[in-house]
């Protein structure tokens, strides 16, 4: 195919794909409609169909990747609508996200070492657990694949959002704190949208987790690698 085809198919594929999807999840809100499993699912046949390899792909649809970037910025607005909350309980939030993300960092490693990974996938595993505009610049920083890195994000937030459910029902979590913190951390942007069906309150704590997370990993992970990978 000429280069001009992937240059205006992918991008309106891509956007095609997120919109059927996010009608299917209306009509049918399971964990296997959302977004992020569904519009990927949809892209992968398409491609495997026209065979079309991931070169070519990203050949049209890298400004979408790079919007990532900017869309880093946006998340000042959750901080700055629930300053209120951040002021009261400011302490326990950065405790939970410092050990949170200390516990999914490691895990990460570790597992990454046990299934005996090459450095690079191990690094690109690292920032699996928060947002995927943090995941990628930190996995830039310490010497990840940031494409690959999406990928992990992506499978942890559907695995997290759904696991999450079970979790929530077991624990004796009492407050609304407590309910969107489980999803914010533990499964990012689609822990955050599965704690906004079950309440505005625990939506917008879960949110507020979310970035949190992510501003620790982008400015604490890449000193900790490499200070480790320097040792």
């Amino acid at each position: 195919m000429r280069p001009e085809f992937h240059l205006v198919f992918w991008p309106a594929a891509t956007v095609l794909a997120y919109v059927c999807a996010r009608l299917s999840y209306r009509r049918h809100a399971r964990w296997w409609t959302s977004a992020l499993v569904l519009a990927p699912a949809l892209l992968l046949a398409l491609a495997l169909a026209l065979h079309t390899g991931y070169r070519e792909y990203m050949a049209g649809s890298h400004w979408l990747t790079a919007m990532l970037g900017p869309v880093i910025v946006a998340f000042a607005l959750p901080l700055y609508q629930q300053r209120a909350l951040i002021r009261r309980y400011w302490p326990v939030l950065t405790a939970g996200v410092a050990v949170g993300s200390i516990i999914a960092g490691v895990s990460a490693w570790l597992l990454g070492g046990m299934l005996d990974l090459p450095a690079d996938l191990r690094l690109s595993l690292l920032p699996r657990s928060v947002a995927t505009p943090f995941a990628m610049t930190v996995s830039s920083h310490v010497g990840g694949v940031p494409d690959l890195t999406a990928v992990f994000v992506i499978v942890t937030g559907v695995a997290g959002a759904a696991i999450g459910q079970l979790v929530r029902g077991w624990l004796p979590l009492r407050s609304a704190l407590a309910r969107g913190a489980l999803f914010g951390m533990g499964a990012h942007g689609a822990g955050t949208a599965k704690a906004r069906e079950l309440a505005a309150e625990e939506g917008a704590v879960a949110g507020l987790v979310m970035v949190m997370a992510g501003l620790f990993n982008v400015l604490v992970t890449p000193a900790v690698v490499a200070g480790l990978l320097a040792h």
